[in-house]
C-alpha cells in the first residue's frame, strides 16, 4: 500500500503554534505550488476520486446522499448539483459572526488541510480558498450551529458559500455581498466537482482556529500569572520560601519547578523581602503560599492543550479519506472530523485558566483588605475615598462567570442525522467559551496588576525584585498611581492590553532573561 506522507512533509513544513504564522504562510505557499504541478499531490488525489467514480459503486459522499441519506444514490448528472446543495443546506448559522482574523486563520487552515492530497479535493477548489487569501476575502462565518462532529459543518459552509459567489464577505465597513466582491476583484465561482463540498463542511477548522487562540493567548498568560503572583507576594510582604527550589524537587511536576524557578527570579535582589525577615509570620494564605501548585497544575494542563492543537494542525480531519493503494482508489469512510480530541482538550484549557484567574482575585482581595499594613482598599483616603474597593467586586464577577463556563461541553451529545449521528463533541461550543474564559482571565489577572501596583507604591522608598520592578514600571507608563477616586474604566482597560499583549511579562524578561 502507498499511503500519503507523514503531513510534516506533505507540504514541506509542520505547523508549530510556536510559529504559526510563518509555518502557515510557508506551507499555503508550498501548496499554490503543488496546484501548479499536474502531478502535484491535491492532483494525485483529485485523479483518485475521479477513478472511485467510474467503477460504478456507491462511495459515500461522491455519489451517495449524506448522513442518514447515505443510501441514497446519486445520478451522475447530478454529483455536481449535490455539492452545490450540501454547501448551500448546511449555511444555517446564527449569531454574531466569527472575528475577522479568526475566520482568515479558519480559511488558511482549511486551505492547508485540504492541500495535504488525502481528501479528494478539485485543484479548482483548492486554488479558490488561496486566492480569497490573497485578495483578503474573508467570510463572514456565524459563531454558533456546528455540533463538533461530522466536522464543523455549519461555519465551513458559510465559509465554503463564498467560494461559490455565495454568502458575505468582510468589506472596509461590514458584510457585503460575496458575488459582488468576487467580481470586483477578478475571480470567477468555482463549479464544485463530486466530494468538494463535503471536504470542504468536513473538518475541525473552526474549532481548531478558536483553540489556537486559546492557547496563545493562554501561555502569554501563564508567564504573566507568576509575574503579577511575584508582585503580590512583595506588595503583601509575602515569604519567598515557598518557592524553594527544594520543595518542587521532592513533588516533581514540571509546571511547579517551572512557576517557582520564574518568581524566584522575579523577586531577585528585593530590598523589600529582607525589611520583613524577623516579622513572625508563619505562613502565608494559600493564594501567595501555593502558586507553584497552582499555577503550575495550570501549566502542565496547557501542556497537554498544546500537544493535541498541534497534532490537529497537522491533520487530516475530512471524510471520506482518500488513499491510494497501488495506483487503484481506496475510499474509507470513517470519523476523523470527529472533535473529541479538540473538544477535551479545549475544556481542559478552560478550567487551567479559569485556576489563574480564580486564585488572582483571592490575591486581589489581600491587597483590598489591607495586608501587612496597606491602607483599607489602598486608598489614600479611605472612607472618603473607595479606592480599589469596586475592582475587586468586578473581578469577582468574572470569576464566578468563569465558574460556569467552565461546565465541560465535551459531556454532553444530541443525536443528529435520524440518529446517524449518535454521537457528537460538543467541541464548538468548547472552543468559543474556552477564548470567552481566557478574556475573562486577562481582566481579572489586570484589575491585580492595578492593586499589586497601587500597593507597591506605598511600600516605597523599598524597591521589590528587579524583575517585579520592570513589570510595574512598564504598567505605570500606562496607568499613573492613584491619589483620588475616578472612573476605573480607562485604567481596567490599559491594564488588560497589557496583560493581552504579554507586555507585563516581556518587561519582566528583558529585566531578569526569559522566564520559564
Amino acid at each position: 500500500m502507498r499511503n500519503q506522507e507523514s503531513a510534516d512533509a506533505a507540504l514541506g513544513t509542520a505547523l508549530r503554534l510556536d510559529t504559526l504564522s510563518a509555518d502557515l504562510a510557508a506551507a499555503l505557499a508550498a501548496l499554490a505550488d503543488d496546484l501548479r504541478q499536474p502531478d502535484g499531490r491535491v492532483a494525485q488525489s483529485r485523479r483518485l476520486v475521479e477513478a472511485a467514480l467510474a467503477d460504478g459503486q456507491p462511495h459515500y459522499g461522491l455519489n451517495t446522499g449524506f448522513g442518514a441519506l447515505k443510501s441514497e444514490r446519486i445520478a451522475p448528472a447530478d454529483v455536481e448539483q449535490l455539492q452545490t446543495n450540501l454547501i448551500r443546506s448546511h449555511a444555517c448559522g446564527v449569531g454574531e459572526p466569527v472575528p475577522r482574523d479568526l475566520t482568515r486563520r479558519m480559511l488558511a487552515l482549511k486551505a492547508y488541510a485540504l492541500g495535504l492530497g488525502v481528501s479528494g479535493a478539485s485543484p479548482a477548489v483548492v486554488a479558490g480558498l488561496l486566492a480569497l487569501l490573497d485578495h483578503d476575502l474573508i467570510p463572514v462565518v456565524p459563531q454558533q450551529g456546528s455540533l463538533g462532529a461530522s466536522g464543523d459543518l455549519a461555519p465551513l459552509a458559510h465559509l465554503a458559500l463564498v467560494l461559490i459567489g455565495e454568502g458575505e464577505v468582510w468589506g472596509e465597513s461590514g458584510p457585503v455581498p460575496a458575488a459582488d466582491a468576487l467580481r470586483q476583484s477578478g475571480i470567477e465561482p468555482v463549479a464544485l466537482g463530486a466530494k468538494d463540498g463535503l471536504a470542504l463542511i468536513n473538518g475541525t477548522q473552526f474549532m481548531l482556529t478558536y483553540a489556537v487562540e486559546v492557547v496563545q493567548r493562554a501561555r502569554r498568560l501563564a508567564t504573566t500569572a507568576d509575574v503579577l503572583a511575584a508582585m503580590t507576594v512583595e506588595a503583601t510582604r509575602g515569604s519567598a520560601r515557598p518557592f524553594d527550589a527544594r520543595v518542587a524537587a521532592v513533588r516533581p511536576h514540571p509546571g511547579h519547578a517551572q512557576t517557582a524557578q520564574a518568581v524566584r527570579r522575579l523577586l531577585d535582589g528585593s530590598e523589600i523581602g529582607p525589611s520583613h525577615a524577623a516579622c513572625g509570620r508563619v505562613q502565608d494564605p494559600y493564594s501567595v503560599r501555593c502558586v507553584p501548585q497552582v499555577h503550575g497544575a495550570s501549566r502542565d494542563a496547557l501542556t497537554y492543550v498544546a500537544g493535541v492543537v498541534e497534532t490537529e494542525l497537522n491533520s487530516v480531519t475530512d471524510n471520506p479519506l482518500v488513499f491510494d493503494v497501488e495506483g487503484t482508489p481506496d475510499i474509507v469512510s470513517a470519523g476523523n472530523f470527529h472533535g473529541q480530541p479538540l473538544a477535551l482538550a479545549l475544556d481542559t484549557a478552560a478550567i487551567a485558566v479559569a485556576e489563574w484567574a480564580s486564585i488572582s482575585e483571592r490575591r486581589t482581595y489581600l491587597l483590598v483588605d489591607g495586608a501587612d499594613g496597606l491602607p483599607p482598599f489602598l486608598a489614600q483616603a479611605s472612607g472618603l475615598q473607595s479606592g480599589f474597593m469596586i475592582p475587586q467586586y468586578a473581578a469577582a464577577a468574572l470569576v464566578s462567570e468563569n465558574k460556569t463556563l467552565c461546565h465541560p461541553a465535551s459531556v454532553d451529545s444530541i443525536p443528529s442525522s435520524r440518529g446517524q449521528e449518535d454521537h457528537v463533541s460538543m467541541g464548538a461550543w468548547g472552543a468559543r467559551k474556552a477564548l470567552r474564559v481566557v478574556e475573562n482571565a486577562e481582566r481579572v489577572l489586570a484589575v491585580e496588576a492595578l492593586c499589586a501596583a497601587q500597593a507597591l507604591d506605598f511600600r516605597r522608598p523599598l524597591r521589590a525584585g528587579r524583575g517585579v520592578e520592570a513589570a510595574f514600571d512598564a504598567l505605570r507608563q500606562s496607568v499613573a498611581f492613584r491619589t483620588d477616586d475616578a472612573a476605573f474604566q480607562p485604567d481596567l482597560e490599559a491594564a488588560a492590553q497589557l496583560v493581552r499583549s504579554g507586555r507585563l511579562a516581556d518587561a519582566a524578561e528583558a529585566e531578569v532573561g526569559p522566564l520559564p
